[in-house]
């Protein structure tokens, strides 16, 4: 009897220490993570890395650099063309700025002054399929079986409340002027070149609960997340 108790005992333990992973944690329970900009961010534990569960929001570099606003597409396009950060919000409305975050173009994802809080950093090519991994399994390869996220426009497809990832589906903006997606898709940047043009990111799409990795062109939008170092 004692025995089985034990493993009974056991079990539970191990069922609470799998909730706790999984479950998100307010950033300034624990001072972390917090922008130059002062914004806190939640986190989450995704396998054997935390992941914030929140986009990235931040105006400046880590060490204060303002990161280049663009308001139209013609200073879009221009920093793109000398190699520079930019960001904007989806179709330039401040109002989806506290739901989905900024968007990035790759120049900023990639700028060695760093976007990510100190203590963290921006995921890599291998890092998004290990997440993708983690949502659909071992069997997942370069296109990824993935839940989609719980607020996005199409509810029945909420099926990430247990893991807290929460792919917020703040949309994408096309190499020119052009946003789409919002609601649909939740497009993240990877810091890894795909070629001189393009670099890897995740598409966590809604109509078939995929996570796509694939390559977009650097001068795009997209969301960012960071990973604790």
């Amino acid at each position: 009897m004692k025995l089985k108790q034990n493993s009974i005992y056991g079990l539970l333990i191990l069922v609470i220490t799998l909730i706790t992973s999984l479950s998100p944690v307010p950033a300034k329970a624990g001072g972390l993570p917090v922008d130059i900009d002062g914004n806190s961010y939640f986190f989450v534990t995704m396998g054997k890395k935390v992941w914030m569960r929140d986009n990235l929001n931040v105006s400046r570099y880590r060490n204060g650099d303002h990161i280049r606003k663009a308001n139209t597409n013609e200073e879009w396009l221009d920093a793109a063309s000398k190699g520079q950060g930019a960001w904007c919000y989806y179709k330039n409305n401040p109002a989806n700025e506290k739901k989905y975050g900024k968007l990035y173009n790759w120049y900023a994802v990639n700028d060695p002054r760093g976007l990510a809080p100190s203590g963290w950093h921006l995921p890599n090519h291998e890092d998004l399929k290990s997440v993708a991994t983690v949502l659909a399994g071992e069997s997942a390869r370069e296109e990824q079986k993935s839940p989609a996220a719980s607020i996005w426009r199409y509810p029945a497809l909420a099926v990430d409340e247990g893991i807290h990832f929460h792919a917020e589906a703040g949309g994408i903006r096309e190499a020119g002027d052009t946003f789409n997606f919002l609601g649909e898709d939740a497009c993240l940047w990877s810091t890894s070149e795909q070629s001189s043009a393009h670099a890897w990111y995740g598409q966590f799409n809604f109509q078939n609960s995929t996570i796509k990795i694939t390559g977009l062109d650097k001068k795009a939008g997209a969301s960012v997340r960071c990973i604790r170092d």
